[in-house]
């Protein structure tokens, strides 16, 4: 998920390499690499001295690897995916070397059942004290045998103000828009939409049911200029389309941009909603692949991760709520975006939502025929 952009926040920038265990005071965190890994550090020839991120784009503060290398000489290596579907399939073909993960909460039984994960081990993870409870245990991972929160928000509807001309409150808003539309590649959030507009369980097994979905989202189809690989909010600057099913970070690195350069002419410019029947809740998540080749160094970057400074930074900087109680309670977190209730929704909000959950292979199967149908039908 998640691009580049400069937000309403001053981070740090490193500017200047730093041997192991340098204690710069410029480096906010407090957070120090552990001795025993320090010392597997040393050990080991430079090249070896690496952990390698599978991660969706830009999802972490711009400072969030260079700081990890400096306080523990672990070079932080990072390749992006733009769909759970397709960090499935990479891993399905074995792992290529990767050590981290960032699946959705949705898709993580799936991969213990196809053995892609590996427990960890949380005595390596101290900081997991700092995760919010009501975070820990999830549906998806009970004990949180196998996963760490990383960030979570919301899906629903970004959009041009200008061009749209109302403000959106609908889901109708968006089928009957007369310009350019972007859907999103998420085949059960996108069914789970059109279920929960027709009064089903967006979690059904029903085949009927997902049928009807499909076919509620084929008669509303007619705007849409393009499914997105996560990259929706590209597509509405560059004004491909005027409305985006997209990641509430997404559209909010954008706002936030468009507010801290005025000369680009844009503040005001573009908006997130939730609609009035509501959107999607997700959780993304941190984990060990199997056959990660460096496993201590992974349980030092979780742990580094939620750390209270850093997890604050890097939501931030991300505009994605933190699961990090800490950086909350310490009051790390920026103000404006704590307070706003589409960032981290009430309570009223949070009613609308709803999260998709794992219902085995065989009804996995059954929405990705769905979707593939959908996308045929549609000309995407």
């Amino acid at each position: 998920m998640f691009r580049k952009v400069m937000l309403l926040v001053s981070l740090f920038l490193l500017v200047a390499v730093l041997p192991v265990m340098a204690q710069d005071s410029e480096i906010k965190t407090s957070w120090t690499c552990p001795e025993d890994v320090v010392a597997l550090v040393q050990s080991l020839p430079e090249g070896d001295r690496v952990l390698n991120w599978y991660n969706w784009t830009t999802y972490e503060a711009e400072d969030t690897r260079s700081n990890f290398q400096a306080l523990c000489g672990i070079t932080v290596n990072e390749d992006n995916f733009g769909s759970n579907e397709e960090l499935i399939a990479k891993l399905r073909q074995g792992n290529p070397g990767y050590d981290i993960v960032v699946p959705t909460g949705v898709v993580v039984p799936q991969m213990v059942r196809e053995g892609m994960l590996v427990p960890l081990d949380l005595s390596k993870i101290p900081n997991f004290a700092n995760v919010s409870e009501a975070l820990q245990g999830p549906e998806y991972d009970p004990e949180n045998m196998y996963t760490i929160p990383y960030q979570w928000g919301t899906m629903a509807i970004g959009y041009n103000v200008e061009a749209v001309g109302k403000e959106v409150t609908s889901w109708e808003d968006m089928w009957s828009f007369g310009g350019n539309v972007a859907w999103i590649e998420d085949p059960r959030n996108m069914l789970g939409f059109a279920l929960r507009l027709q009064g089903f369980d967006p979690n059904t097994t029903n085949p009927d049911e997902i049928g009807a979905a499909r076919d509620y989202l084929i008669d509303r189809g007619g705007n849409v200029r393009s499914i997105a690989q996560d990259d929706g909010q590209e597509k509405l600057l560059s004004g491909e389309v005027d409305m985006v099913i997209e990641y509430s970070g997404d559209i909010f690195q954008i706002i936030a941009n468009c507010e801290a350069n005025p000369e680009q002419n844009c503040a005001g410019k573009y908006a997130y909603v939730i609609p009035a029947e509501g959107g999607v809740r997700w959780v993304d998540n941190l984990a060990i692949p199997t056959d990660a080749p460096h496993p201590e160094f992974a349980h030092a970057f979780i742990d580094y991760i939620l750390d209270a400074q850093v997890g604050a930074d890097i939501s931030n900087y991300t505009a994605y709520a933190t699961p990090n109680q800490a950086a909350i309670d310490q009051e790390l977190i920026l103000p404006e975006y704590l307070e706003s209730t589409v960032i981290y929704p009430d309570e009223a909000t949070n009613e609308t939502l709803f999260s998709t959950i794992d219902l085995g292979d065989e009804v996995a199967r059954l929405y990705n025929d769905a979707w593939l149908e959908l996308r045929t039908l549609l000309g995407q």
